[in-house]
């Protein structure tokens, strides 16, 4: 079984082709600039209107890209699905300057200069593994985002953890987080990914439970009973506490808003079961869910590009490198998730 897994973040998408036959540590891999990014530079080169068409995909830089174009005085017209890349509010989007186009309205603006928006350029991955003769067929699509999920009345913090409480209405091990060739409405990222992708066996997690995943694949891991994994992005942080394998509770802040005390309190705070939503949410993090105490903890497995920030911290850390590779934890995880069902 052949399986092309890509892990989207804010820095860097992560790229892992794996092959069963084979041993994982010997996958064709590649850590590229991430699609964010690359769009965004696209749209700095333009001096001139746009129309940006596409699907919903990860804002960040694009967000940023397209207010300073329209600062200078360009327009930026946007289909429905690719505005949201911007805000699910499409009435916010409105307010920032940007134009709305209707499927009807397209045919008028052909002759602008075009972007188009998604969260993966499969031919661009295809060309590149074929530049070095690596067959790039596969029997199964992996892809990490993150997605809040949207709730018109609701901030995307607030729902984002009422659909994870709902998920976690027990332990959970964290292949479950995925989803296998649909997910529910709210979750336009990740939809806008498995309508881009429908023709595959397309397998879709969060970014950061398929980063979780892919720390319990590291063979330290494996020998342990109750730990604390921790994928620190550029972005985001997300902690899960792990007893039997399965994740009893978690908590997401802003990485740019965490010190070494904070996190000590927070990990701390989740292993003994006592965290909650609303002193993580009011601190301006995501927020937090925990189902059970885990207790004593053995070690905190750590992943992500930020997460030298644990060495000024007094726990026990281990620096989850999955198949020998720190940077392909999130593709690790979705091969788990993938195997666990067979793809189905």
């Amino acid at each position: 079984m052949k399986i092309l897994t890509v892990d989207v973040g804010v820095g860097t998408q992560d790229i892992m082709l794996y092959d069963s036959e084979q041993s994982i540590e010997n996958s064709a891999k590649l850590v590229m600039p991430s699609p964010t990014k690359i769009v965004a530079n696209r749209i700095r080169k333009y001096n001139d209107d746009l129309f940006i068409t596409g699907e919903t995909m990860g804002g960040g830089p694009i967000n940023r890209a397209i207010q300073d174009h329209i600062n200078k005085g360009y327009k930026v017209f946007m289909t429905e699905n690719a505005a949201r890349t911007v805000r699910d509010n499409l009435d916010y989007v409105k307010s920032l300057g940007i134009h709305i186009i209707s499927p009807e309205e397209e045919k008028e603006y052909e002759n602008l200069n075009k972007i188009e928006l998604k969260d993966v350029d499969l031919s661009a991955i295809k060309e590149a593994l074929s530049k070095f003769d690596v067959d790039s067929n596969f029997d199964f699509l992996g892809i990490a985002v993150q997605d809040h999920g949207y709730m018109e009345g609701m901030g995307d913090r607030n729902f984002r953890f009422m659909k994870i409480k709902e998920i976690m209405d027990k332990p959970k091990s964290p292949e479950e987080f995925a989803y296998f060739k649909d997910a529910p409405d709210y979750f336009t990222r990740i939809n806008a990914v498995f309508r881009t992708f429908g023709e595959y066996n397309t397998v879709v997690m969060d970014s950061k439970f398929a980063s979780v995943c892919g720390a319990t694949c590291d063979r330290y891991v494996k020998t342990r009973d109750k730990f604390i994994v921790m994928d620190i992005g550029n972005g985001h942080t997300l902690a899960a506490a792990f007893k039997g394998g399965k994740i009893h509770g978690v908590f997401e802040h802003h990485t740019s808003s965490l010190t070494p005390e904070k996190i000590e309190k927070y990990v701390n705070k989740l292993a003994d079961g006592t965290i909650t939503h609303e002193e993580i949410h009011s601190d301006h993090g995501h927020g937090a869910w925990s189902l059970e105490a885990i207790g004593d903890f053995e070690a905190v497995i750590a992943t992500g590009p930020r997460r030298k920030i644990l060495e000024k911290t007094n726990f026990n850390v281990h620096y989850a490198a999955p198949a020998g590779d720190v940077m392909m934890t999130g593709p690790v995880g979705l091969i788990k998730a993938i195997q666990s069902t067979n793809g189905r």
